[in-house]
């Protein structure tokens, strides 16, 4: 899986980050960076509360395509 961020919709609310922190950043003024967009099973659960609890669902998980 693979995480998307619709920077549209991102506002900046920072809660993916207190969420995941090795897998989010959100600058003071800004919008979402993931740093790590395929993170392993060790933050499955955080990326997951990141994902449920943002407040304008910009984040989203896509199945992995790439198969080169």
């Amino acid at each position: 899986m693979k995480i998307v961020a619709d920077l549209d919709l991102c506002q900046g609310h920072a809660v993916c980050q207190a969420e995941a922190p090795t897998v989010f950043h959100v600058p003071k003024r800004g919008t979402v960076e993931i740093l790590d967009p395929a993170p392993g099973p060790e933050t499955q659960a955080d990326v997951d509360n990141a994902i449920r609890y943002c407040p304008t669902r910009a984040l989203s998980l896509t199945p992995d395509s790439d198969n080169s």
